[in-house]
């Protein structure tokens, strides 16, 4: 035990924002998850295995999780005593777990699952008309699966789901296998890739399985693509043809981002369009989930899809360590959305900065999007505000260096957790000299430099 004693692991984070969600004493290298969900009953029956890593010599650990009723709780095989409190679950192995060591914690648990209240509304998993969605951003994890909850503790995961056979069910890793009895489905997915709790999504209703292949949407599942990235959809069969139409360019989509960004960071893309209205698009890892709402069949939301792609790259390979560097999720996302337009027949980069910008001038100047604070992560000027920066510190490079910049940050932290510090580091790297009164006008001030 290093010469310590074992002690209990700590209940937070030591998240600025959202410290109740997270723990310490250990991190979570993979989960298995294997649920059974019945649609109409909203009853989910599940266990879930968390291969663990002791940071500390723990006497006790607590993992976040929603309100199920616990059957029982083994670490290393042995019966270990439980609590609950709140959301959270504390753990009291049968013996402590010396620092280092590598040891598994396997729940079973049942119940009906609920999304999790937050400032932002409900969030988690969540019953639709005809099915259910999981939209965890930022700790709605725990709706659905014990999990250390925190952005930073990313871990691989397995996940098999057994539910009615008339559904899909699409979640966010590599269908490996499927399992068909007359009125039971068993769909097993594996994500090889760390992710964090959040990105972790299951959707399920009734869609047609559709694959982008050579430009055109068709109704098969091609398992092996060499000559691209694997593209499926899960979508109404009423919103087949509309969809066509919206989401026809995102081939090409994809090819632009590969070349700014560098390789798609993941082994498939899979978007999702529930039949329900969706107030905003949902992000998770390899997956993108939209509403009914947003196909129309005029391409109207189309800036959408390439947001929810770029976030491939930014904010599900490069996670934010904590939840005050937002505005490297959806900066880049914002930006990514600019650039695509004069590809697509839209307005140039350079005009939509300059539209955008005057937008912001006009709004109040009382946000730091550098560190906006929890009430303000999803405003508006953090996502314009950020694409506005990145938009500005091109202008300071010029192009060559700062495309070299982005791609390098991807590729040289995928499926990392990172920072602004860290960004701002590797932008001096590229530019040759400090950035530092850049940034600082940008990230820290409350004032709307001039582009």
């Amino acid at each position: 035990m290093n010469g310590k004693a074992a002690a209990p692991g700590a209940e937070t984070s030591g998240d600025g924002y959202l410290p109740a969600h997270g723990n310490g004493g250990y991190r979570v290298r993979h989960y298995d998850l294997d649920l059974d969900y019945r649609i109409g009953p909203n009853r989910l029956s599940a266990t879930a295995v968390l291969t663990c890593e002791a940071t500390q010599a723990l006497s006790r650990l607590t993992l976040d999780f929603g309100e199920f009723r616990v059957s029982r709780v083994l670490v290393e095989g042995k019966p270990a005593k439980y609590v609950r409190r709140g959301l959270k679950l504390q753990v009291k192995p049968a013996r402590s777990v010396p620092s280092g060591t590598v040891f598994e914690v396997e729940i079973r648990y049942a119940g009906n699952p609920k999304p999790v209240g937050t400032r932002w509304g409900d969030i988690g998993w969540d019953e639709l008309t005809d099915g259910a969605l999981v939209a965890s951003q930022p700790v709605g994890a725990p709706s659905w699966f014990p999990c250390n909850d925190h952005p930073a503790d990313k871990a691989s995961y397995r996940l098999s789901v057994a539910t009615s056979s008339p559904y899909l069910v699409a979640a966010t890793g590599n269908l490996v296998s499927r399992y068909q009895s007359a009125s039971t489905a068993k769909w097993v997915f594996e994500r090889p890739e760390p992710t964090s709790t959040y990105l972790m999504s299951v959707q399920i209703g009734r869609y047609e399985d559709l694959e982008l292949s050579e430009g055109a949407w068709v109704p098969e599942i091609v398992v092996d693509r060499p000559g691209g990235v694997v593209q499926r959809a899960a979508v109404p069969p009423r919103l087949r043809r509309a969809f066509e139409r919206d989401f026809g360019r995102q081939g090409r989509m994809m090819d632009a981002l590969e070349e700014w960004f560098g390789p798609y960071p993941f082994g498939e893309y899979v978007v999702v369009v529930t039949d329900d209205d969706l107030d905003d698009p949902i992000e998770a890892q390899g997956m993108a989930i939209f509403g009914a709402n947003h196909v129309d069949g005029k391409r109207t939301h189309e800036r959408l899809v390439v947001h929810e792609l770029a976030h491939q790259w930014f904010g599900n390979s490069l996670t934010v360590a904590d939840w005050q560097h937002i505005w490297l999720n959806e900066g880049f996302a914002t930006y990514t959305e600019w650039l695509w337009s004069p590809l697509a027949g839209g307005e140039s980069t350079e005009a939509l900065a300059r539209a955008w910008h005057a937008r912001m001038r006009a709004k109040p100047a009382d946000v730091t999007i550098g560190d906006p604070g929890v009430a303000r992560m999803f405003d508006e000027r953090v996502y314009k505000r950020g694409g506005l920066t990145l938009h500005a510190l091109r202008g300071e490079m010029g192009d060559p260096a700062f495309f070299a910049l982005v791609k390098a940050w991807a590729v040289e932290n995928r499926h990392a957790a990172v920072t602004t510090g860290e960004f701002v580091a590797l932008a001096e790297a590229y530019a040759g000299r400090s950035l530092r009164g850049f940034f600082s006008a940008w990230l820290e001030r409350v004032e709307l430099p001039s582009l």
